[in-house]
Parts: structure tokens; sequence; C-alpha cells
């Protein structure tokens, strides 16, 4: 829901919360098998920072800026700025590097209220953000690493995507054969990613700082989503004079800058829940639904034996209701397929004496009699599915 006094910010009502809880946990368990670190950084950073960072000077108008102290301080609008103080918080050598740092830290922008758009466009937002602080020549396999993730993530939604290299604008800064060497690189990630012809360029649209890899996704009305980037960013390990000890001893090549790469999967959670919520029509796929399993008794003389069903399911981590109200047995069945329940679990005289339950699908289809263990793992089996 939202409400005028916290414009542009999202209150998550307890279903909305389970689904928005589920897609951060996806993402963690692709960062525990993937390599990453999660770090936790402030919400509220003193301007120089972002004076620092280069944001204060075009991005200001678009950040809740306060007094404290005296001094101003905003609320972040991206996370990468504090990111860059933690490398640069100790002296690193080429042997950390990758470093892959990710944060689901909460953002916040100040768009214009004739700007907000339902979770398409908010103030406040959380995002599946990472920065990657590699070598030159580590470029080509955490790209290649990006786009397996990214490919992995948007096969499980059952998304379809296509790949476009935004290369170097006219406004670019830098030094025009470091883009170059860092464009060929991410060229050569693309074609070992999706192939020669793979993918396609997109000249003079990359960013000020660093060229650039657009996924555009489709979802299942052929809609185009922009969601999941990946970019590289050569400017704020400048501003932040971070940088690796290269292990060479020879004077003036003792040190050398990171590159950075920018990337995301989901991109904003708020905005690929509105993207999933029409992708899949409110029929979320078992281990992403808010609603897995529906009891329903066919008469409250089994109330009793439902309610343990569901919490032994309740403790086996499934979101199980049993349907304990006074309306016939026919409306509880048709008020759970309604709801998108994944499965209604019926129970009479003989599931009560044979200690089991009677399974029906979302769309009606019946499974049949099952001992409530079986059930359980069978429910496991579906749960891990995605992973």
């Amino acid at each position: 829901m939202f409400h005028e006094l916290s414009a542009g910010s999202a209150f998550w009502l307890p279903h909305g919360a389970r689904i928005y809880n589920k897609l951060i946990s996806f993402i963690k368990e692709h960062y525990w098998k993937r390599g990453y670190d999660e770090i936790i950084t402030p919400n509220v950073y003193n301007l120089d920072l972002w004076h620092q960072s280069g944001h204060a000077m075009h991005y200001k108008d678009a950040m809740f800026c306060f007094e404290v102290e005296g001094k101003e301080w905003a609320m972040k609008p991206m996370n990468c700025p504090g990111h860059c103080l933690m490398f640069g918080g100790k002296i690193r050598s080429y042997r950390d590097l990758p470093l892959r740092f990710a944060d689901f830290g909460v953002l916040h922008r100040n768009e214009l209220s004739g700007a907000l758009s339902g979770l398409t466009r908010v103030r406040r937002f959380q995002q599946d953000d990472a920065h990657i602080y590699c070598r030159e020549d580590q470029i080509e396999d955490e790209v290649i690493g990006a786009l397996d993730f990214m490919k992995s993530v948007y096969t499980t939604f059952g998304m379809t995507y296509k790949l476009e290299l935004s290369t170097r604008p006219k406004k670019a800064l830098g030094d025009k054969e470091l883009w170059d060497r860092a464009e060929a690189a991410l060229a050569r990630a693309m074609d070992n990613f999706a192939g020669k012809g793979g993918w396609r360029e997109n000249p003079g649209d990359g960013a000020f700082y660093g060229p650039k890899i657009d996924i555009k996704v489709m979802d299942a009305m052929e809609r185009v989503h922009q969601c999941a980037t990946i970019q590289l960013d050569f400017q704020l390990p400048i501003r932040f004079g971070l940088e690796y000890n290269t292990g060479i001893k020879e004077e003036g090549k003792q040190f050398a800058r990171p590159v950075m790469v920018h990337r995301a999967m989901l991109g904003s959670v708020e905005r690929m829940f509105a993207v999933l919520c029409e992708h899949y029509g409110g029929k979320w796929p078992f281990w992403l639904s808010p609603r897995q399993v529906m009891i329903v008794p066919v008469h409250k003389e089994w109330n009793e034996y439902c309610q343990e069903v569901r919490d032994r399911l309740h403790a086996e981590g499934f979101y199980a209701d049993v349907d304990l109200s006074k309306a016939t047995f026919q409306k509880k069945v048709r008020n759970a397929q309604v709801d998108q329940y994944n499965f209604q679990l019926v129970v009479g005289k003989a599931e009560v004496e044979n200690g089991t339950v009677n399974i029906r699908t979302r769309d009606n289809k019946v499974e049949g009699e099952k001992k409530v263990e079986d059930l359980i793992a069978y429910l496991k089996e579906m749960q891990a599915e995605h992973k």
C-alpha cells in the first residue's frame, strides 16, 4: 500500500513482504555460490562524499539533504561512493582482487511527486547492488561471471533477454586508449557468453564514466524491461584515489588503479516485484509464492487435525493456512483457488485415519492422497527447484 504521508515509499504488507524477502534471499544464495561478500554501509553521509564522487554537482536536486551540526548531509541515492570508502580503507594487494562487495542498503531519491508511479518510480527502494573491484586483465572473466549470474536469474523467472554493448559517448571522461581496451574486453566477454552475433552494439550510449552492457528483459507478454545492468567505471577509482599493490617493485609500477564494475541483476527490488506481478499474472511459482498451501477440512470435525498439519508445514518453513471458517466446503476450495494458493489440501475422515491429505493444485488438478511426511518431502523438492 501507499500513503500520502510518505509518498513514493511502499508499505509492504505481510504477503508482499514475503515475496520481497524471498527475492532478496534468492540473490543472496547466488552471492554465496559466486564469491560475493555482503557488506552493510551507512544510509547518511556528509555531502563532502558526494562532492568527491561528483554526484553533488549533477545529482544534488534528486537527493534528500539536511543539516547536521552546521554541515550539509544527505541520504544516499546509490551505494558506490560508500563502497569506494571501504575499498580505500586499507592497503589492497593484487592478490585481494577481484573484490566483490554486495549491498542491499536502502536508497532514497527525491523524485518529483508528479513523476512517482506505483512501484516502478519510487523514492525509497533497495537494489541487489554490487561493485566488483578488479585488475584490468580480470574484466573479461568478471563480466562473463556477471552475465552467467544474470542468465541464471532470468531463466529461473522464465524470461528471455537481449544484450547490447553501449560504447564511449561524446562527453566521456578518461583516456580513449583505456576505453578502447575496456570495450574490447566487454565485446570478448559477450562473444564468449552469447556467441558472435548474439548481441548488438549501441554506439555512443555508454555512461560518461565507462562502457556498459544493457540487458533488455522480455516478460510473458513480450514487453521489454531494463532491469539488470553491468557497467565499467574508471572515474570513481580515480576520484577516490583507489589503488592496489601490484607486487612489482619497479618505480612507478608498484601501485595500479583497479577497475570498478557496477552490476545489478534484479535492479530495484520494488520495480522487479512490479514486473514479476504482471509476468506471472498473480500465479507465483511455488518457491516465490506468499500463499503456498491452504488446508481445507470437509467438516469442522477435522479442524484439529488440519491445524496440526498446518503447524507441521509451518515448522518446515512453508506458508500454510487452514480455512476454519463456516463457509461450505465448495466455497472454501473456490476461495483458495481465487487467492492463488499453489495447493489445497483436502481433509476428510479417511485422511485423518490414514495420516494423509488429499492434494489439489491451483489449476484444480487432483493429485491424490499423500502421507504428510511425503508431502513435506515433495514440497521441499519444489521449493528447491529454483536453486
